[in-house]
């Protein structure tokens, strides 16, 4: 078999650059995916939000992006005789609250945001008991609401749409899983090696999309990315609560909550372990009753009636060195390009950097925000770009 472009990882980030190359380039791509399944993929497993409230302008860039591109979505994936997709974008906003301790930095990401063009908010204790009366502010000095361009839509759904958008457009998903690469031995990979003995031939490039799994693919090519597998528990409650205008909030203790129907998603650090690549199978429910619900009953009484419907956990795949993604060129090679790393917000950026990934491997255009400050050469020129605002 054998391919202009050979994709590994065919999650969100994969199929939104096939996309693309097939779509705006004419580059149909083989994607390999082990699990075409995704029974663990981070696509599969993800909340699925979508913020501008970062510390870096790259992030708020690539989110905004992001969000247009989501609000024509029915367009953009649409396919012929085909319903248009549908991901149920709702756009109800994010609150960060911080305590006086936090008020600073909460202070300074926020001209950061509005230089950059984001509808943020900065509201005092008693704007936000006005605006939603259902919240305690005791203990919160400050808290920033995004207003537009900010909330929660179906991951899942973009991500079919995006992987049906790119097969009508030529790019082939299949089941394999990568294990190593063939080189001329001058810096050009020009193939790659499945487990089932499968060998894919590439003509033009290759890219690393493979989530929390980058890191030993591109152990075999001698580079070492620093992105592995942080397991997250989410919990789906049922509460009689009704929190109007409820946007997804943030307490300063690092829980978080949003409406999902006629119930609520919420998480919360993990409160021990943080090892890489723990099983997704044991969800902390201990957590949820002993750290959790306490903490939610208190910002918001009305939490006091609550129950766990469902959990579930997914891997955000984490860049150690600084929590932003790793997106473009593999240093020591000349056709081998990553996109993985992105510590959480990979499903919401998936839109922007796909489109300006495959506008980088065609040598096209694309006016989707430049890669070059995720370049993964900073990795190895000890220039971290630290993204603070991680959830």
């Amino acid at each position: 078999m054998q391919a202009p472009i050979v994709i590994v990882g065919g999650g969100v980030m994969g199929a939104a650059t096939a996309c693309f190359l097939a779509r705006d380039h004419g580059l149909p791509a083989v994607v390999l995916e082990r699990d075409l399944r995704y029974t663990q993929a981070s696509s599969a497993l993800s909340a699925s939000s979508i913020r501008q409230q970062f510390s870096t302008p790259i992030n708020i860039a690539l989110s905004a992006w992001s969000i247009r591109f989501l609000r024509r979505l029915a367009d953009e994936l649409a396919l012929p005789g085909e319903p248009p997709p549908h991901i149920g974008l709702t756009e109800a906003g994010y609150l960060y609250l911080a305590t006086e301790a936090g008020v600073p930095a909460m202070r300074a990401h926020h001209a950061l945001q509005q230089a950059q063009g984001a509808e943020v908010l900065l509201l005092t204790p008693a704007e936000l008991q006005a605006r939603f009366p259902w919240l305690n502010t005791e203990g919160i000095a400050l808290g920033s609401l995004g207003v537009r361009g900010e909330g929660w839509f179906d991951g899942p759904a973009l991500h079919q749409a995006f992987k049906r958008k790119a097969v009508a457009c030529g790019a082939r998903f299949v089941q394999a899983d990568a294990v190593d690469f063939e080189h001329d031995g001058q810096g050009t990979v020009t193939a790659v090696r499945c487990a089932d003995g499968q060998r894919i031939a590439a003509g033009r490039s290759v890219l690393l999309s493979a989530g929390a799994w980058s890191a030993p693919l591109a152990a075999r090519l001698g580079v070492t990315l620093p992105v592995s597998g942080k397991k997250r528990d989410v919990f789906v409650v049922d509460s009689p609560a009704t929190l109007a205008d409820c946007p997804l909030v943030i307490d300063p203790s690092g829980f978080w909550f949003r409406p999902e129907g006629r119930g609520f998603l919420c998480g919360a650090p993990p409160r021990g372990d943080d090892a890489d690549d723990l099983p997704l199978e044991g969800i902390d429910h201990a957590q949820f009753d002993e750290q959790l619900w306490p903490a939610m009953a208190e910002r918001v009484p009305a939490f006091e009636a609550l129950r766990v419907r469902s959990a579930w956990a997914g891997y955000y795949e984490m860049n150690a060195f600084d929590h932003n993604g790793l997106a473009g060129a593999l240093p020591g090679w000349s056709n081998v390009f990553t996109a993985c790393g992105f510590s959480g917000h990979g499903m919401q950026q998936a839109p922007a950097v796909g489109s300006a990934m495959a506008a980088l491997m065609a040598g096209g255009f694309s006016d989707a925000p430049s890669l070059a400050p995720l370049s993964p050469a900073r990795l190895f020129g000890g220039q971290p770009l630290v993204e603070t605002n991680v959830i």
